[in-house]
C-alpha cells in the first residue's frame, strides 16, 4: 500500500500506474492468457437493468454504443476457438461519476476455460492482491448474509422487506420490487461492512440476479454462480461461472429490457451477433472484469479515482 495522493506525487501515481498496467499483462502472460482487443464501439448494446450506455451516432444518423464491457465480444472469440483471453480496456457508462465512479474507467476482463467457480475466485483474488499485497480472504454466501440481518430472502415477502427499511429509517423503497429492495438493504446494511481487514467474497447469488451466469441447486435454493470481491466496503470484481444457452440468454435480456421499462428507461437492443454465437456453443468456461483504477485508488490510500487517473470526467 501507498502514502495518500497529492498534487505533488501525482506524477509518480501515473508513473505507478503504467507499472501496474505492465503487472496485469505479466500475470496473464505467466498464465497463459492471451490479451485481445475487442471494439469500444459496437452496433448493438449490453443489455442491463441499472447500467444505461452512451451512445454515439456514425454518420450522424445509425447509433452505436460505447460499451459498458468488452464481455460479448470475448465470448464471441472463445466460440471460435480462442481460448483463455483478456482484455484491459477503457469501458464507458451513463450518468456514474463521483468519488468512486468515472463515465470512462479502466476495467481488466478475463474467461478462462475448463476452470471451476472456486479456482476463478482464487485467480481473481490473486490479480487483487498484485495491487494491495497479501491480504486474508473469506468467501460468503448472499443467503447467510441475509440471515445475520434477520431476512430469509426466499420466504420475504416486499411488505416484509419495506417494514425492515422503516425500521431502520430508510425512504424510498416503498414502491420498489423486491429485487430493487434486496439490492437497497444489500447496498445499506451488507456491502459498506465487507472487507473491513480482508478481501470479502460475496458469492452464490439468488437465481433471480444472475445476469450472464449458471444456475445451479444448493441446499432448498437455486443459486446464480456469481461473486463480487470488496476492500474496504468498495466492490471490486464482478465474477461468473458463464451460462452457455443463448435461449435463456435472450429471455434474459428480454426481462432486463422490460424492467428498465418499468424504470422508465428505453429498452436497449439486444446483439444478436452474441447470440448467434452463443447458439454455436460457449465453451465451459468463467469469467471475471475487475474495476483497475479502483484497484489504483485503494492501492494509493485515495480518497477518489480522480487522484489516480490521468484525468477525470471534469477535466477530460
Amino acid at each position: 500500500m501507498y502514502p495518500a495522493s497529492t498534487p505533488k506525487n501525482r506524477l509518480a501515481i501515473l508513473r505507478d500506474r503504467a507499472h501496474m498496467l505492465a503487472r496485469s499483462r505479466a500475470f496473464f502472460s505467466e498464465r497463459n492468457v492471451l490479451e485481445v482487443d475487442c471494439p469500444i464501439l459496437t452496433n448493438a448494446a449490453s443489455v442491463d437493468a441499472h447500467i444505461d450506455l452512451i451512445p454515439a451516432l456514425y454518420q450522424g444518423s445509425k447509433q452505436h454504443y460505447l460499451h459498458s464491457s468488452p464481455e460479448y465480444g470475448m465470448k464471441r472469440l472463445l466460440v471460435e476457438g480462442m481460448g483463455d483471453i483478456y482484455q484491459l480496456s477503457h469501458v464507458f457508462r451513463d450518468g456514474e461519476y463521483g468519488r468512486r465512479h468515472n463515465p470512462e474507467f479502466c476495467m481488466a476482463e478475463w474467461y478462462r476455460l475448463g476452470i471451476s467457480f472456486e479456482e476463478m475466485i482464487e485467480e481473481t483474488l490473486a490479480f487483487i492482491r498484485l495491487f494491495l499485497g497479501v491480504l486474508p480472504s473469506r468467501i460468503y454466501s448472499y443467503r447467510q448474509l441475509f440471515l445475520n440481518l434477520g431476512i430469509d430472502y426466499l420466504s420475504a415477502s416486499e411488505e416484509s422487506l419495506k417494514a425492515f427499511l422503516t425500521d431502520h429509517h430508510i425512504q424510498g423503497g416503498e414502491n420498489e420490487n423486491k429485487e430493487n429492495l434486496l439490492n437497497l438493504i444489500l447496498g445499506l446494511f451488507i456491502e459498506p461492512h465487507l472487507g473491513k481487514e480482508e478481501l470479502s467474497v460475496l458469492a452464490f447469488y439468488p437465481a433471480s440476479q444472475a445476469a450472464l451466469a449458471k444456475t445451479v441447486k444448493k441446499d432448498d435454493e437455486e443459486v446464480a454462480l456469481r461473486f463480487e470481491v470488496y476492500y474496504q466496503g468498495v466492490e471490486l470484481a464482478n465474477g461468473y461461472a458463464e451460462l452457455p444457452f443463448a435461449t435463456e440468454q435472450r429471455q434474459r435480456f428480454e426481462k432486463a429490457n422490460r424492467e428498465r421499462e418499468l424504470l422508465g428507461k428505453q429498452p436497449l437492443p439486444i446483439d444478436e451477433l452474441f447470440l448467434a454465437a452463443l447458439q454455436k456453443g460457449l465453451p465451459d468456461c468463467c469469467g471475471v472484469a475487475v474495476g483497475f483504477d479502483r484497484l489504483m485508488m485503494l492501492r494509493h490510500q485515495a480518497d477518489s479515482l480522480s487522484q489516480v487517473i490521468p484525468f477525470d470526467w471534469a477535466r477530460a
